[in-house]
């Protein structure tokens, strides 16, 4: 089969021990993102199988028109929100999703926080400046540490915050609220009080049309000068310009992110702040759950291919 793999930004994928599944298959590997529909149809017309890494490329109703040889779509992760798939059904393209783990993720979270509390970056490059000693980090333990939405990885990042000795608060719809209940946690009376109260305040929800601009620059407002707020999950969580607008007016006092808007970033005024501690999507880009997400998302496909039973998202 043709298989195409877009958007392997390190050049990775062909040295993992997963990629020996593929190893009688045609595959091309591109190392660049495309956005432009004519190129990125031309690149991928050939293709009868598409391995998608997360959601770096959107399958579009548009583009699914300009690719008559595709067959299946494997993604690897669970999710596929940037696949429009009732275009894929029309098309008869079938969509198979992987699994994934939360450890990542939830490490690299507890790094930004400290990186950001502990000025460690700043820190970093003021010693190789020749400058020696020029901020006052803040300590974690006794603060409170809030988490917003309390799965799989906000549960992870809870552990991590009382493993250092913090309060930890949880916020989020009431299933999410109920399970931080039975696990010993603290849960916020309201919105507004989770935002007031948390010194280091963590996004973990999954980005749908009921969580999209979940968080205002009203509920940014109300959070303190000293606070940190930290987003590993989507950019879209937080309304339009509101992160960038709170972090010049002061609260928070700082961010530290992992995505972004529009991924790669080129160019963004909200990386020219002093205050933000930013990292280029990093999450789940680790060796271990590369070699599960692509493990399963290969698996997937070779049963697909010996028409074998599959973990079909749509046919």
């Amino acid at each position: 089969m043709n298989i195409v793999i877009p958007d392997d930004y390190q050049d990775c994928v062909r040295s993992l021990d997963a990629f020996k599944q593929l190893e009688d298959h045609d595959v091309a590997i591109y190392h660049d993102t495309l956005t432009d529909l004519d190129a990125l149809s031309t690149r991928l017309k050939a293709a009868e199988a598409l391995v998608l890494i997360r959601e770096r490329t959107p399958i579009t109703a548009a583009l699914l028109e300009r690719l008559p040889n595709l067959k299946v779509i494997s993604q690897t992760g669970g999710g596929a929100a940037h696949v429009d798939m009732a275009a894929c059904r029309r098309h008869g393209v079938t969509v198979m999703a992987g699994t994934g783990s939360p450890n990542a993720a939830a490490e690299l979270t507890w790094g930004l926080v400290l990186a950001a509390m502990r000025n460690i970056p700043a820190e970093v490059e003021n010693l190789k400046a020749g400058r020696w000693q020029r901020t006052l980090g803040t300590g974690l333990k006794g603060r409170t540490l809030g988490i917003f939405g309390y799965g799989k990885i906000g549960s992870l990042v809870a552990r991590y915050g009382q493993a250092f000795d913090m309060k930890v608060l949880a916020w989020g719809r009431e299933s999410t609220r109920q399970r931080a209940i039975e696990a010993g946690l603290d849960v916020a009376k309201s919105q507004a009080d989770f935002f007031q109260r948390a010194d280091v305040l963590s996004l973990h929800l999954r980005l749908n049309d009921d969580t999209r601009g979940i968080v205002t620059a009203e509920l940014l407002a109300q959070m303190k000068p000293t606070s940190l707020l930290v987003n590993t999950s989507r950019s879209q969580l937080l309304a339009p310009q509101a992160l960038e607008q709170a972090l010049r007016a002061g609260r928070p006092g700082q961010a530290a992110v992992d995505v972004f808007d529009t991924e790669p970033v080129v160019t963004s005024s909200l990386l020219e702040l002093p205050n933000l501690v930013a990292t280029p999507h990093l999450g789940y880009v680790e060796k271990d759950s590369y070699e599960l997400y692509f493990g399963d998302a290969f698996s997937n496909l070779l049963a697909y291919i010996n028409g074998q039973s599959v973990n079909n998202l749509a046919g």
